[in-house]
């Protein structure tokens, strides 16, 4: 006897109907089944295999319904974000440098023998602290000196005022010519004059004396000494003494291009954009951000002729003392506020052959439609989209390699959060 297996699907078939045939006889329909030779044995065969057939026809009847649907005919699945218009931040990286907030350089006002160094270089000074002593001796003699002319002016005034008073009482009795009475008021003002000259040579000894110590003008860090004791300093000499530097706030210098901020002011203009705010954030030489907000404070009012820039400065926090001048960062400052735009997860733009940003959107009738877009700028991992999306399409961010322009899909919404850490 001979099994003969029925298919149920040509491509999915979870089970198999199959039916038994006796030797010698041909696989027919049912009204065709017969014995190749009549004899009373096979006839009585004949009438089992008829019934065995209508089994088999009820059997395949069973089997062979309509094919299931497989996976590949059901639509793929693909994470939608739904996406809506608002005002957003333009956000623009720009490089710099920091700049100390106050520079002082410390300088002598006399000359001298600097006679002691009464700071570590490097440590933190105080304003009006002492920083250097020059030799005091020949000041302190000509502050004396000072003081003695005066006094000795201060005396003979004295008696020239009585000698003027005499006199004026005199001219009145016509006892004294009114020459001698003149002279005598000459003398008292002469001498009144040179009480005042010696007052002010006493204040200059003062001050001379005084500048023998050398203050710290301002708070902040001191840097090394170009001079030990024992040096000769003067007025006026070309090396600074020492350089103090306050770094908390400090500065940070950034250079933008004539021509963006020209568009920038253009836009503002139009009304297409917003003023921004002033804060400013940091990004350090190895990449890490800076942990503290900084302010802008001004841009310059001049282009520069040589690089067609413009410089803007912002102040930071430095508490940490992080910072220090001459650092190269780079700040992202807030250029303006993109009024109704369309943020686009960068997961969910592509690039075309040309380079063109394309992005696919589930659309009616939840078929894939292909779109090319016009993006401005960047704001996170987000791109400012100027064209070709709209409020509440449906951008696919998962999924891609299973939509296609013009196919059917699933679309699953997921959250801006869930295809951020995905991409992640």
């Amino acid at each position: 006897m001979r099994r003969i297996a029925v298919p149920r699907h040509r491509q999915n078939a979870p089970f198999r109907c199959s039916i038994d045939v006796q030797p010698g006889f041909s696989r027919t329909a049912p009204d065709k089944l017969a014995p190749r030779f009549q004899t009373p044995q096979t006839l009585m065969t004949s009438k089992l295999l008829l019934s065995l057939s209508l089994l088999a026809s009820l059997a395949l009847a069973a089997c062979g319904g309509k094919p299931a649907s497989t996976a590949a005919d059901a639509p793929g699945e693909v994470g939608v974000v739904t996406l809506h218009a608002g005002d957003v931040p333009v956000l623009t990286e720009l490089a710099g440098r920091t700049a100390a907030f106050r520079v002082s350089e410390v300088r002598p006002q006399v000359n001298g023998i600097v006679r002691k160094r009464l700071f570590e270089e490097g440590g933190m000074v105080r304003a009006g602290q002492v920083l250097y002593e020059i030799e005091p001796g020949p000041f302190e003699a000509a502050h004396e000196q000072a003081e003695a002319s005066l006094a000795t002016a201060q005396a003979s005034i004295a008696s020239l005022r009585s000698k003027a008073e005499r006199h004026g009482e005199l001219v009145k009795a016509n006892a004294v010519s009114r020459q001698e009475h003149d002279e005598a008021q000459a003398a008292l003002a002469q001498a009144q004059a040179g009480v005042k000259a010696a007052q002010a040579a006493v204040k200059a000894a003062r001050i001379n004396l005084e500048f023998t110590r050398i203050t710290a003008p301002i708070a902040g860090r001191i840097g090394r000494s170009s001079i030990t004791e024992g040096a000769l300093v003067a007025p006026g000499q070309a090396t600074a003494l020492a350089t103090i530097q306050r770094l908390d706030p400090i500065y940070v210098d950034v250079i933008q291009s004539s021509l963006e901020l020209t568009k920038l002011k253009r836009r503002f203009i139009s009304g297409d954009m917003a003023p921004a705010s002033t804060r400013v954030t940091l990004r350090m030489e190895d990449g890490l951000p800076y942990p503290h907000e900084g302010t802008l404070k001004f841009t310059e009012v001049g282009v520069d002729a040589a690089t067609g820039s413009v410089t803007l400065r912002a102040e930071f926090p430095n508490p940490q003392g992080l910072l220090l001048p001459g650092m190269y960062v780079r700040a992202q400052v807030e250029a303006g506020v993109e009024r109704h735009a369309i943020l686009a997860p960068q997961r969910g733009v592509s690039r075309d052959e040309k380079g063109e940003p394309t992005a696919l959107v589930v659309g009616a009738g939840d078929k894939v439609e292909l779109r090319p877009l016009e993006v401005r700028s960047a704001s996170g991992d987000q791109w400012i989209v100027t064209k070709g999306l709209r409020e509440g399409d449906r951008l696919v961010v998962d999924g891609l390699q299973r939509a296609h322009p013009g196919e059917k899909v699933k679309p699953v919404p997921v959250s801006l959060e869930t295809a951020t850490t995905a991409a992640e």
